[in-house]
């Protein structure tokens, strides 16, 4: 197979010097022995759970800086291990690909996306940002590809779908366009725009990884799945020109995605604060491990991680696309034996375990091949060639630009149960929750708001006081009439015990601020 996936680099890299790269594949064809696949689709999943053990110590413990070399990173046979036992909340980008692996499972690869959205948003495990808002939305009636819209959905722009989408890749072998398919009818319950092109980007990745043994190759052809005209392309194609600028020196590279690309718009956990949770930078981090680790193992998953924010989720992305094209059975002992004590073991809310997922994976993507036409001996089989297509264009909170970020702190409850701000732009998130007074209280309570925008129709929305079913933010409107505005949220039901408690505001501008420039 190595033989195989070499000569595919090379006669691609030949071609490349006289043709543009869609021309240059448009006859290859690839043929896959049934073990091979397999040994494929077991490094993606073990590679995925890998890096993720190993960024977990650092997650968002380095926000908008490099994590330096004089911290150590551990990691030795018992670090999966010490995780499923101690911390299983780690592995929420695992199990969330599992949810959508199982609807496959039991309604076949056909299933909608309705069924994949119930799914997630009645599971028993926490979510937060897009996810967290597509859940919301689809518990209260608004269901993909709506719950994903970041008309209804701040965090559309955020890295929820991206480090979910390995499955999509995975089912998809060499098969761009049928992973962004899957991508389709999955990323948009939770993400729009930048937000839903980070799952497409993995997810070629994943597929490319099947057919070639050269990042490089990988990574650039990759991209034509995304619309040139997107940010998320202008970001990756970046760091793609940064690497061969700066060949030898991840960090000026980081350095310059830092300058350019860490101003995040949407996320309004992230807006003028170093935490940053937008998709294309997190992507970009996951392309310079790939990029400078050169295929080596270590190499990039420590890149990768040391690019600091989601630093869990990016290695696991790096390290589960590098496991794909290694195969299982190459990835280096050092780091495979970590998952050997696990392989057998339940991830938390779930009832799959790895040694389950490389069989359900195995079998889903068989099926995909056999839908697309895949010729096969019953041992081997040929992949259907795909000429790669962009997705659609998506733009989210086009045109809106945060201009200000001020503390409200004020209280909702019996005594004041009102709240009126103003503010002059075309937007705004205004962030809180419901909190719970006492251990006295009822376990949990719903608040029901009513919102109007200068003196317009009332909007009546619930507030859950319960984590799993919570409303992300308080209240948000996009594409008013550019303008001063008045804003009254009125309690409808005071509930003994609770209050609901209004924290910052953001304001959104139809111009860049000057002080931003």
């Amino acid at each position: 197979m190595k033989k195989l996936t070499t000569l595919i680099a090379v006669i691609a890299l030949v071609a490349c010097t006289a043709k543009p790269t869609t021309e240059k594949t448009q006859n290859l064809k690839t043929t896959l022995t049934k073990a091979g696949l397999q040994d494929k689709i077991k490094g993606g999943w073990a590679g995925q759970v890998i890096g993720c053990t190993y960024g977990g110590p650092t997650e968002f413990r380095f926000n908008g800086v490099m994590i330096p070399d004089s911290v150590s990173i551990p990691w030795d046979s018992t670090r999966c291990l010490w995780y499923y036992q101690n911390a299983p909340g780690l592995y929420d980008d695992v199990y969330m690909d599992l949810t959508f692996v199982d609807v496959f499972e039991k309604e076949g690869i056909d299933a909608p996306a309705s069924s994949h959205g119930m799914a997630y948003a009645t599971a028993g495990y926490m979510l937060w940002h897009a996810n967290q808002a597509g859940r919301y939305n689809i518990l209260n009636g608004i269901m993909p590809p709506q719950s994903g819209h970041w008309l209804n959905n701040p965090h559309a722009d955020d890295i929820d779908f991206q480090i979910e989408a390995d499955f999509a890749g995975l089912m998809a072998p060499g098969m761009v366009n049928t992973a962004s398919e899957i991508c389709d009818k999955v990323g948009h319950i939770m993400n729009y725009g930048d937000g839903w092109y980070g799952g497409v980007y993995v997810a070629a990745m994943y597929s490319l990884a099947f057919v070639s043994d050269d990042v490089n190759f990988v990574v650039n052809e990759a991209l034509k799945s995304i619309p040139a005209e997107s940010q998320f392309y202008q970001c990756i194609a970046d760091v793609i020109a940064w690497h061969k600028q700066y060949p030898t020196n991840w960090k000026q590279t980081w350095s310059e995605v830092q300058k350019k690309w860490s101003n995040d718009m949407g996320c309004p956990d992230g807006v003028y604060r170093d935490f940053n949770i937008d998709a294309k930078i997190n992507a970009a981090y996951i392309v310079i491990g790939l990029l400078y680790g050169e295929g080596d193992y270590a190499k990039t998953l420590d890149i990768s991680t040391r690019c600091g924010q989601d630093s869990d989720c990016n290695p696991a992305s790096a390290g589960g696309i590098l496991g794909t094209m290694l195969g299982y059975s190459n990835i280096p002992e050092k780091w495979r034996k970590a998952v050997y004590p696990v392989e057998n073991m339940d991830f938390k809310y779930t009832t799959v375990s790895l040694n389950d997922v490389y069989e359900m994976g195995t079998k889903h993507a068989l099926q995909v091949l056999a839908k697309n036409g895949a010729k096969t001996d019953g041992e081997s089989f040929e992949i259907p060639f795909q000429e790669i297509k962009p997705v659609v264009l998506e733009v989210a909170f086009e045109g809106h630009f945060p201009v200000s970020r001020d503390k409200i702190d004020k209280i909702l409850d019996r005594k004041n149960q009102e709240l009126e701000f103003e503010f002059s732009g075309i937007g705004f998130v205004l962030g809180g929750s419901v909190q719970k007074l006492d251990q006295n209280s009822p376990e949990e309570a719903v608040v029901q708001l009513e919102m109007t925008i200068d003196n317009g129709a009332p909007e009546q929305f619930s507030m859950p006081s319960a984590f799993s079913k919570r409303r992300h933010e308080i209240a948000w409107k996009y594409q008013l009439t550019d303008g001063h505005h008045n804003v009254k949220i009125k309690l409808l039901n005071p509930t003994p015990g609770f209050n609901l408690k209004a924290e910052d505001l953001i304001v959104y501008a139809s111009k860049m601020p000057e002080k931003s420039l």
